[in-house]
């Protein structure tokens, strides 16, 4: 089901500065950041190898970022895995008795389709699930 980590997800209070950061201090260079309305958060990513580094900032006070942040302060906050059916990985996960936040698809960074499963359903590991669009 799983084709390879597509990235890890930071929570940050700035994404500005935690770009600058990793720009200055790792030669990474992150993309322009992008605005996810449904999830309220502005969101950038730079690549690693094949995979990702997603940084993620809350737009509004009561997104799930916002939450986290208030809750456990900046730091990891997700690992999202590319998976090439993210509808049928969804009913996969669903029969088998595993805890969704998202039993369908919503729209993510990047034009991506996405979906969360819940943390207690993949010992304490926020994860999320990745269907880059056709193309």
């Amino acid at each position: 089901m799983l084709s390879r980590i597509y990235h890890l997800g930071y929570a940050v209070e700035d994404i500005g500065a935690a770009s600058r950061f990793y720009r200055e201090n790792f030669g990474a260079n992150p993309g322009e950041p992008e605005v996810v309305e449904e999830q309220g958060i502005v969101a950038t990513m730079f690549r690693v190898g094949e995979s990702s580094i997603e940084l993620v900032q809350p737009t509004r006070p009561d997104s799930p970022v916002a939450k986290f942040l208030a809750k456990r302060g900046e730091g990891f906050h997700h690992v999202a895995f590319q998976v090439e059916d993210l509808q049928k990985a969804l009913a996969e996960l669903k029969r088998g008795g595993v805890e969704l936040i998202d039993e369908e698809p919503r729209r993510g960074a990047g034009g991506t389709r996405m979906a969360f499963v819940h943390p207690k359903s993949a010992f304490g590991v926020l994860t999320e699930l990745v269907e880059l669009p056709e193309g």
